[in-house]
């Protein structure tokens, strides 16, 4: 086509469809009789089945999902099939709550996915290096998990906030240890480190509203320093010798001991009972004799009589051969011991 003068005596710019930057496929459909209306529906629908295709997501059953809305925080929803405005409008961020999480200080788990959980290279040795309050130095490795309590505040109060975490968790035990000797750090004062390690790492976290929950300090390997690890290692091995050898004494102790101690008890009681028992005979003939002294000076033939023959009651029985000899007898005739002569026995030649 010709360009037509415009009435000012300029032409206008001449114009041709090869200009445009039409894709091919775009001039073939047009060749062969395509309508331009058609390649705009087919483009609105292909670009509303991507954008209904984003509008759903899914939050894991161990997870909740932070809605930004244009960027500000929207809403938090419960895990679930959900629905979202498309296009960017709404994006989600999926934060697991239910999942207890860890981070690891002087070594690192093989296969673990969390970038955060191990110590990095470059950083890992120097974690564990610590003074303690002797002024010895010991490698120490730990564990904490924790959890994720408020996920608002754990994506937007602090930033990077598992960082964050590592950092304050490592001043903690730094602290806690710089406190203590390094007998106590290696032996006797675990316990007492991981607890308040923990105490401190949740005041912490919740002071810089990081919005996590710290479950469980754990100490590891503690360890003295390299050039320093045989003597060590000597004096550990005498200190558990002293250890052992104080055990084995208190067991004999404590079999030795409780059974002389049973022994004494039951002698005390036994003298306690014979001297019981000879009060009480005492006091029963005490009150015995004085009730018969009571009845004697009533009737003193009466009870003389009585006394004789109780006695004789009394004696009598055990006497083998008995002889009466009577008051008007002068003279006693010797008389063969019949009763203590064995029979004898004839034998017949």
């Amino acid at each position: 086509m010709a360009p037509e003068n415009d009435g000012g005596g300029r032409k206008p710019p001449s114009f041709d469809i090869e200009d445009l930057n039409i894709p091919e496929w775009m001039k073939r459909r047009g060749a062969e009789g395509g309508s331009p209306n058609t390649f705009i529906f087919i483009a609105l629908a292909v670009a509303g089945v991507l954008a209904l295709w984003s509008a759903f997501y899914t939050v894991p059953s161990d997870s909740v999902a932070v809605i930004q809305r244009f960027g500000k925080y929207a809403k938090e929803v419960p895990p679930g099939l959900h629905l979202k405005l498309p296009l960017g409008i709404d994006r989600q961020t999926i934060v697991p709550v239910k999942r207890q999480l860890k981070q690891e200080f002087g070594f690192t788990t093989p296969g673990a996915t969390d970038p955060f959980q191990g110590s990095r290279t470059t950083s890992g040795r120097q974690e564990t290096q610590m003074v303690t309050g002797d002024l010895n130095a010991a490698l120490v490795e730990w564990v904490i998990q924790y959890r994720v309590a408020e996920p608002v505040k754990f994506l937007f109060e602090v930033r990077d906030p598992s960082m964050t975490l590592r950092h304050v968790s490592e001043s903690v035990m730094r602290e806690v240890v710089g406190d203590r000797t390094v007998d106590e750090v290696i032996t006797i004062g675990r316990q007492e480190i991981e607890a308040e390690a923990l105490t401190k790492m949740q005041e912490l976290t919740s002071k810089y509203a990081m919005g996590i929950s710290i479950d469980q300090v754990q100490l590891k390997n503690i360890n003295p320093p390299g050039p320093v690890q045989e003597s060590f290692n000597e004096v550990n091995q005498a200190q558990q010798e002293k250890e052992k050898l104080i055990n084995e004494a208190r067991r004999d102790y404590n079999k030795v001991i409780p059974l002389a101690e049973g022994e004494k008890d039951q002698r005390i009681r036994e003298a306690d009972g014979y001297r019981l028992k000879r009060i009480n005979e005492a006091e029963g003939d005490v009150a015995r004799f004085t009730a018969l002294l009571a009845e004697y000076s009533k009737a003193p033939e009466v009870t003389r009589r009585r006394l004789y023959i109780e006695t004789m009651q009394e004696v009598m029985p055990k006497i083998e051969n008995k002889v009466i000899v009577d008051d008007d007898a002068r003279s006693i005739l010797p008389l063969l011991n019949l009763g203590t002569q064995p029979p004898q026995v004839k034998g017949g030649n």
